[in-house]
């Protein structure tokens, strides 16, 4: 497999907005690794496009088949990225997009074998996230506190040099502008 682009950050710091400009802009260039997930699909969701919705016992089944290059479970839910959603882009010769959490990060880090690049996007501060996350009207607080507590966890391992960059998102075009370096100048 050729090189893959690792995205990780908290949610709400804009990853999708900025993913959506990139395949817009560049639409043969990348590929989107459909992660699989044992949560409800939100509204305008699409099965096989954002995700793919499986059961939690399917998931398992998948775990034990050793079907995913990283998985986790976040907020009650099972999450990962399977070995053939990755090979599906790769195979049809574009650069392959995973957009992961912090466990998924350390995963990847030790499949050297996907030569990957990981990307950090951050919040311009863990307040700025907590009404990012409150304007979607999708969080209960016990969620809203899971999904803080993770982005802070989250934002203490980007600050270990475990990313070769982390792009704050105080400015969507600026922000896309370094996503743009960074996949093609280095």
């Amino acid at each position: 497999m050729s090189a893959a682009i690792v995205l990780s950050g908290p949610s709400g710091t804009g990853k999708s907005t900025l993913l959506k400009k990139l395949f817009a802009e560049f639409p043969t260039n990348f590929g989107f690794s459909v992660s699989s997930t044992t949560r409800n699909p939100r509204e305008g969701e699409q099965d096989g496009k954002d995700y793919n919705f499986v059961t939690v016992d399917d998931f398992k089944k998948m775990i034990d088949q050793d079907k995913f290059i990283e998985w986790a479970q976040f907020s009650g839910n099972y999450y990962g990225t399977t070995v053939d959603s990755v090979k599906q882009v790769m195979d049809s010769g574009k650069t392959c997009i995973l957009d992961i959490d912090m466990q998924g990060v350390k995963s990847v880090k030790g499949k050297p074998e996907l030569k990957a690049k990981f990307l950090f996007i951050a919040p311009p501060s863990v307040d700025h996230l907590r009404q990012r996350l409150e304007g979607r009207g999708t969080e209960t607080e016990e969620s809203l506190s899971k999904r803080l507590a993770a982005a802070t966890a989250e934002l203490e391992y980007a600050e270990t040099g475990a990313h070769d960059q982390i792009i704050v998102n105080d400015d969507l075009e600026k922000a896309y502008d370094e996503l743009k370096k960074f996949i093609f100048e280095n």
